[in-house]
């Protein structure tokens, strides 16, 4: 159950990552905030996202990423009915490719 004191961290951890400006600023936040196993997950979760986006089938994307197919399943339930972050991001960074 989130509690309200975990809704205000949210708040103030969503805030954090808003007030980033550059990717070296980015990079020096999460490598303190988080694990490297953690990063590598979340980095590989998005990629997850994006292959789905292109269209590959889930034995494609376990192959190349190395994902389980937990995690293929979860980002793709996410991907489908979730908020629409991953979404959001990936027409984002696509523009700027």
């Amino acid at each position: 159950m989130i509690t309200d004191k975990d809704r205000k961290n949210f708040k103030q951890f969503y805030q954090a990552v808003l007030s980033l400006e550059t990717e070296e600023e980015c990079r020096m936040f999460f490598d303190d905030v988080a694990t490297i196993k953690e990063l590598l997950d979340l980095s590989a979760r998005l990629e997850v996202a994006r292959m789905l986006d292109s269209g590959s089938v889930f034995s494609e994307i376990s192959k190349e990423t190395g994902a389980s197919s937990a995690t293929i399943s979860r980002v793709n339930k996410c991907f489908t009915y979730g908020e629409g972050g991953y979404k959001t991001v990936l027409e984002r960074i696509n523009k700027d490719e």
